[in-house]
């Protein structure tokens, strides 16, 4: 579903699938159409006609708008994942994790900023839940059911009050906020 690494002569290179080009012309285009309008008043024409595909191509990989901006968390999350070398083991390992995710949500602040403007963060929220609750259920089974929408409830608030910040607090400083939280 997502690019493939082919190593050759001593670097990697990415080669992705014409869908995953297709779905990256609409993920680009739905975004650079939010920074010009209310995300109300765009519609699927529009979408695809930014793109450069028509309505029907559209429709083979997004049945709405919202779909689109599922799919930005979850290629962000995949990207997030083959980025991640090791499984974290100490607290240590932990800060550095969320210091990981945290970089990786500044970086991509324009876009969230669009998504706040828009009132969907409730689709990032949903989405956190719903793949916190996945992999405590794969990695914590035993824990309380209550756990993953804890994390994923404090991970929300957190990344979003410091969104409404402009992301100016430190990173690192953050990630131990988060991590303490935890360990406390």
């Amino acid at each position: 579903m997502y690019c493939q690494m082919i190593q050759k002569v001593g670097f990697c290179i990415m080669e992705f699938t014409q869908e995953e080009y297709t779905q990256h012309y609409i993920v680009t285009a739905l975004f650079k159409l939010m920074r010009e309008y209310d995300y109300s008043q765009i519609t699927i024409t529009d979408i695809a006609k930014k793109a450069g595909v028509g309505r029907a191509t559209f429709y083979r990989y997004f049945k709405c708008k919202e779909d689109i901006v599922l799919y930005y968390f979850k290629h962000g999350a995949v990207e997030f994942a083959s980025m991640q070398r090791f499984l974290p083991r100490c607290r240590e390992d932990y800060v550095q994790m969320v210091f990981d995710i945290l970089k990786m949500f500044k970086e991509n602040m324009g876009k969230f900023k669009l998504i706040r403007k828009a009132r969907l963060e409730s689709l990032y929220l949903d989405y956190l839940n719903k793949n916190f609750v996945k992999l405590f259920d794969k990695e914590h089974p035993s824990l309380n059911a209550y756990t993953p929408y804890l994390y994923a409830g404090m991970l929300f608030n957190i990344s979003m009050q410091w969104l409404d910040n402009d992301c100016q607090e430190n990173e690192w400083k953050l990630a131990e906020v988060i991590v303490n939280a935890i360990y406390s």
